[in-house]
């Protein structure tokens, strides 16, 4: 269900957008505990999607224990190593054109599904969550030649504190540059209750003492110094491209490659993404 809030698009009024901020409304009022219980289900629940891409030969998967249950890993190639993070409600086998291409260049790819996602342990899945499960695939990393991520994963990439992402080179696929303004737009677009979702936002928040608007992934990128490609869309409906685009041509480090009609899922097997991989690569 969190799939259809997040990342629905329908903007003109909605009887069920309206009977949604109804009933959660009350049901926050009348049974607060409950209500942030069933919102929990239905706001942190990723989708669980199939596989998107046959499994590449050679690939070897492997189980990391985390903070966050147990995250499946995948493996490809061999050499230097390339972190590679999907955004929410997707799964590492979107990653596997992608993977293939680092291997045939001398590198291991190295991709992992998030809490609650592919074949990965958890129920609920959330930014804290995702920083998390990032930073013990890190932790495995004996060095890391740099990072791709997807979506709301290249939120987590930004916001990550990791010592080995300090200076490694970063491809932004699609990336949610307004992390916290996009969520709250979406739930405000969904109908659901504000409050309540602030309520469950605020047990987060105490959990990994991390408030939520302390989120911003394009100021991260501007205080990044190292080369950093973003791959996107000119007609991405879920994130914004011209919030990428702005920070291609406002920030010294950040490329963007554009592509035409590859939406927000396609464009990470895009020949853009094959080609920012190897710009990335020159000289290393």
């Amino acid at each position: 269900m969190s799939q259809k809030i997040y990342f629905g698009t329908e903007k003109k009024f909605s009887f069920k957008r309206s009977a949604l901020n109804t009933f959660t409304r009350l049901h926050y009022i009348l049974i607060p505990n409950h209500a942030k219980k069933m919102g929990r289900k239905l706001l942190l629940t990723p989708v669980r999607t199939k596989p998107k891409n046959d499994e590449p030969t050679g690939l070897i998967k492997s189980k990391l224990k985390s903070s966050e249950g147990e995250l499946t890993l995948y493996q490809l190639g061999k050499g230097p190593v390339w972190v590679l993070a999907h955004g929410w409600s997707g799964n590492s086998s979107q990653y596997y054109p992608l993977m293939e291409h680092i291997a045939s260049n001398g590198f291991t790819a190295v991709a992992f599904d998030h809490s609650a996602h592919g074949q990965s342990e958890g129920k609920h899945a959330h930014l804290p969550a995702f920083i998390e499960g990032l930073n013990a695939v890190l932790d495995e990393q004996d060095e890391v030649a740099g990072v791709i991520s997807h979506s709301m994963g290249t939120a987590a990439v930004l916001e990550c504190c990791h010592i080995k992402l300090e200076q490694a080179p970063l491809l932004l696929i699609a990336p949610v540059l307004n992390y916290t303004e996009n969520l709250f737009r979406s739930i405000e677009r969904s109908g659901y209750s504000i409050k309540l979702f602030q309520a469950i936002v605020g047990d987060i928040e105490e959990k990994y003492q991390r408030n939520i608007d302390s989120f911003n992934p394009y100021q991260r990128l501007q205080q990044r110094t190292t080369q950093t490609i973003i791959v996107h869309d000119k007609k991405d409906r879920f994130s914004s491209f011209d919030l990428s685009k702005s920070a291609s041509e406002n920030i010294k480090h950040v490329t963007l490659y554009p592509t035409e009609n590859q939406g927000h899922g396609r464009v990470m097997a895009s020949k853009e993404a094959m080609k920012a991989f190897d710009e990335l690569c020159v000289g290393r």
